[in-house]
């Protein structure tokens, strides 16, 4: 969850530091740091965001051509200057920066403490740098091995840089569980959490495996596992680009991510649908197709918004595709002892495919012989990796916390896999395939049309700004957009608000309604409208306040409901793609209105990877 960003090389290390970090910012932003070597190893570090850290070492020179920084999401210890990266060794000659969690940290803390070693901070991370330097005293080893045979004491996850004063053309990079990406350039190599502090510099990037070690110095690296074996990295090139790591121009990532749907929905669709042809292609998953055409049940695993991707999935899977499904939660599934069986297909869903549950579900169903597919924005990421085939998304990098562009994306590789499934099964005529997958070609053209009501949202959102409590309800595909939409508005404007399928409502959550709760209804003109219908009128018996999304030209609803919302018509299946824009910009406005920084939601991050 942390963020982390290493240089070792000719040009000054603090520029390339700083800027990685606010970029990085997205995965933490409790506290930050930044250690340089120039003679001395020098730490500066300092309780909130990257600015403060700015502003703190405002008039110090910061010389040196080798450092490294770490942006915090805390685990160990609550956010504060003390517990904030780099950590250091009794000594002051070792330094640490980590993303992970040491299990095992309170009982190597104890032997430590036993043979006279101080600790300065609350964390696992000071223990780590701790056993190294005792580890180095104790037997003489180089500051290599010392950390190997440290890492192999310790229990848990972690993406580790290591600097010391000792050793001025070294960097050591490790991980374990969390993400480190190292930049090959020439005469010079950049660490980080992902790719994007990397993308300025250089294109050529090496995604370290799960037990390695990197031994990074300015003309050379050499990568060994924890048992010390060589092994032979794999330079890839990677598919960024700088400007889509800016704001360009938008007040907010957000904002420019809920607009870049109708780009990021159509990149995902290119190349995997012929309408005419009324045929699905997915190259990623084609070598499984007679998987597909005999599995017995589908089980989607996921944490967060990709959850209710997931639940999205499961109906159109089980409405067009005909195969069972079932949807878990990553982090309740692998502690349950689940029935699986070699007849399952797991689909894993996470945007940046480093969950850290998800990867631990997708271990636990291949030890039961599961096949496993991966759906996943981030080439190179461990989950594409872990899983025996899957499809990317393509949406691009997306910096905000809250996922907007990530999760139709997820949703529109879904309805390809549904069909794509149906169509091996032969459970969808010809005819009907040529239908539905015109219909899903234009819905980037839907979205861009319901981009355009934002005004009408932003008015909205003046009247709702400062509620205390929301509901969001739906029936069918629509109820995980209601999931969502409750989700988005909790998040980024603290806000209470919850989802719930539009029948459930008579079953609790109606003793809440009264002439101050805004309730917003999925009520597009499809299977359930009656039903849904029905469920405004309860709430409007109840002087509850009606914000409805309805299907273009609906007079009906109009009729009952304080607040309207018209999006495009469209077939029922794609609903939840164009249904989701204005909850996404219904949210997005009222934490604006409430001076909530809607891109870095407190106590949250991006990516998730500790349990």
């Amino acid at each position: 969850m942390c963020g982390i960003v290493g240089y070792i090389g000719f040009r000054d290390a603090y520029p390339i530091v700083i800027k990685g970090l606010h970029r990085l910012e997205y995965r933490g932003y409790d506290s930050a740091g930044v250690a340089l070597l120039d003679h001395d190893l020098k730490v500066y570090k300092k309780a909130g965001k990257v600015e403060d850290l700015e502003n703190f070492v405002k008039g110090i020179e910061m010389k040196g051509t080798i450092g490294m920084g770490h942006t915090r999401w805390a685990t160990h210890g609550e956010p504060s200057d003390r517990n904030s990266h780099p950590h250091s060794s009794g000594d002051r000659r070792l330094t640490i920066i980590h993303n992970g969690i040491i299990e095992n940290y309170g009982v190597i803390k104890e032997t430590l403490t036993a043979k006279g070693h101080v600790f300065k901070s609350d964390t696992d991370t000071e223990v780590l740098i701790h056993l190294i330097e005792d580890i180095q005293k104790a037997t003489g080893l180089d500051l290599k091995d010392a950390v190997r045979v440290a890492l192999n004491k310790v229990i848990g996850a972690y993406a580790i840089v290591i600097m010391s004063a000792d050793e001025p053309d070294l960097l050591i990079a490790a991980r374990k569980g969390s993400p480190m990406v190292i930049g090959v350039g020439k005469g010079e190599y950049f660490i980080a959490s992902d790719a994007t502090p990397i993308v300025e510099y250089t294109k050529n990037v090496i995604y370290l495996n799960d037990n390695e070690i990197a031994y990074v110095h300015r003309e050379s690296l050499l990568v060994k596992n924890i048992d010390n074996s060589v092994q032979t990295p794999y330079i890839q090139e990677l598919d960024l680009k700088l400007e889509m790591l800016e704001k360009g121009g938008y007040d907010h990532f957000m904002m420019k991510e809920i607009y870049e749907q109708p780009r990021s929905i159509r990149d995902c669709l290119r190349g995997r649908i012929y309408p005419q042809q009324g045929k699905v292609q997915l190259g990623g998953i084609k070598e499984y197709t007679e998987k597909l055409k005999n599995v017995d049940r589908i089980i989607i695993v996921a944490c967060g918004t990709s959850w209710h991707a997931g639940l999205v999935g499961e109906y159109l899977i089980e409405e067009y595709a005909r195969v069972p499904v079932e949807v878990e939660y990553a982090s309740e599934f692998r502690y349950r002892n689940p029935i699986i069986t070699e007849k399952d297909l797991v689909i894993a869903i996470s945007q940046s495919g480093e969950t850290a549950d998800t990867m631990a579900a997708i271990e636990l169903a291949k030890e039961k012989g599961a096949t496993i597919f991966g759906i996943c924005n981030v080439v190179g990421a461990s989950i594409p990796r872990l899983t025996h085939a899957g499809v990317y998304t393509h949406a691009g990098p997306e910096i905000g916390v809250a996922s907007t562009k990530a999760f139709t994306a997820q949703v529109s590789v879904l309805t390809l896999i549904a069909f794509y499934i149906a169509q091996q099964r032969g459970k969808i005529t010809q005819s009907k395939m040529v239908e539905y997958l015109t219909g899903l070609n234009e819905i980037p053209n839907l979205v861009q049309e319901a981009l355009k009501l934002n005004e009408h949202i932003r008015q909205i959102a003046a009247r709702f700004k400062d509620s205390t409590n929301c509901l969001f309800l739906g029936r069918g595909s629509s109820f995980p957009v209601a999931l969502e939409g409750a989700l988005k508005l909790k998040e980024i404007s603290y806000i209470h608000a919850e989802g719930y399928p539009a029948a459930e409502m008579k079953h609790g959550p109606i003793a809440l309604i009264d002439d101050e709760m805004p309730v917003v209804f999925i009520a597009t003109k499809h299977s359930s409208y009656e039903k849904v219908i029905s469920n405004i009128q309860e709430v409007k018996a109840r002087k509850g306040h009606v914000i409805a999304i309805v299907s273009e030209g609906d007079t009906e609803v109009k009729g009952m409901a304080d607040y309207v919302i018209e999006i495009p018509q469209t077939n029922e299946a794609f609903v939840p793609l164009v249904a989701t824009i204005p909850l996404q910009l219904l949210a997005y406005h009222i934490a604006v209105m409430r001076g909530c920084n809607v891109d870095q939601p407190r106590n949250l991050a991006k990516s998730v990877t500790v349990e």
